[in-house]
């Protein structure tokens, strides 16, 4: 199993956006960002905060409406 910061490397190395329902995610964000350390981007939902149908529509989407490179060096809170 991949810590954190190794799950999001890998997301950045794969160029794709890593979907979370983890906190811990943001301070790493945070942490990348005043580094200067790229990566692909973050989705982001509390657990309480939103059900799983509108998880998947809100997911649906940013897939169908975001660039390529929309959400780099972002973090997308959800619900939107």
């Amino acid at each position: 199993m991949l810590e954190d910061e190794d799950l999001l490397a890998r997301a950045a190395q794969l160029e794709r956006v890593l979907v979370t329902q983890d906190e811990d995610f943001l301070g790493i964000a945070q942490e990348w960002l005043q580094a200067g350390r790229p990566f692909t981007g973050i989705v982001y939902a509390h657990q309480l905060r939103i059900g799983i149908g509108r998880f998947i529509s809100d997911l649906e989407l940013i897939a169908k409406a975001a660039e390529p490179g929309h959400l780099r060096n972002r973090v997308e809170h959800l619900p939107l």
